[in-house]
């Protein structure tokens, strides 16, 4: 399932910033100190090390990007340690659609970025489940059912009414760290997990994992800055 940078094929170059738009799920979940899930797909050096209240994950579908539009399935376990010496959010696993999104997002980011197939269907006619299911060379990774709640209001989020270090993210790349700070705005409502399968050779198993809340992002605006690297 993994894939080197050197592997991966010649896409156009997008630099940050980039300004993106869509749709998503995020699920805020609750680990085990001791979690092995905690640890899984992590650099060795940064195993053990995870820490937080909550663990987060998320699936995202921008219908627009520097690189056009991508799905996106990733795993946040918590904070870690870095080397300036504060700790950071990070990203330990995460399957894009696109070639393009895979390419520049280690290249911009550091973000460990595969390439995996994604058959969503929405809820349609009043209907409230969302489906998604990924899939690497005909293995399925993960398949999720989501429902949002009947309640139709929507609340506005906005990442600027939260303190800067709450949002950072730092990613380990090589030798390499890059820091940088997503600022997104959006309406967002409650919903539930009904049903969700891993393939934990593929991705985290989340299926022993305390679920604290389930939100449906709708009409979000994102901006990806440019990282500072170390």
């Amino acid at each position: 399932m993994k894939h080197s940078p050197e592997k991966s094929p010649e896409v156009p170059e997008k630099p940050a910033p980039w300004q993106l738009s869509g749709t998503g799920w995020i699920v805020a979940l609750r680990l085990a100190p001791d979690s092995p899930i905690r640890d899984a797909f992590l650099p060795p050096d940064l195993a053990g090390r995870s820490r937080g209240v909550a663990s987060f994950l998320m699936f995202v579908d921008y219908d627009q990007s520097a690189c056009g539009p991508y799905r996106e399935l990733l795993f946040i376990p918590g904070s870690l340690p870095f080397p300036d010496g504060q700790r950071h959010l990070s990203i330990s696993r995460i399957v894009v659609s696109t070639w393009d999104s895979v390419v520049n997002g280690r290249k911009n980011w550091g973000i460990p970025k595969d390439r995996a197939d994604f058959d969503v269907a929405y809820s349609v006619d009043g209907g409230r489940e969302d489906r998604i299911e990924v899939s690497s060379d005909g293995r399925r990774l993960c398949s999720l059912c989501l429902e949002a709640s009947p309640v139709p209001l929507r609340f506005p989020v906005n990442t600027s009414w939260l303190p800067r270090r709450f949002l950072g993210l730092a990613q380990r790349d090589g030798t390499r760290t890059f820091y940088f700070t997503p600022e997104a705005s959006g309406k967002v409502r409650p919903g539930r997990v009904l049903d969700w399968k891993f393939d934990y050779t593929l991705f985290p198993d989340l299926e022993e994992s305390v679920v604290l809340g389930a939100f449906k992002v709708e009409s979000f605006q994102m901006t990806f800055p440019a990282a500072t690297i170390v």
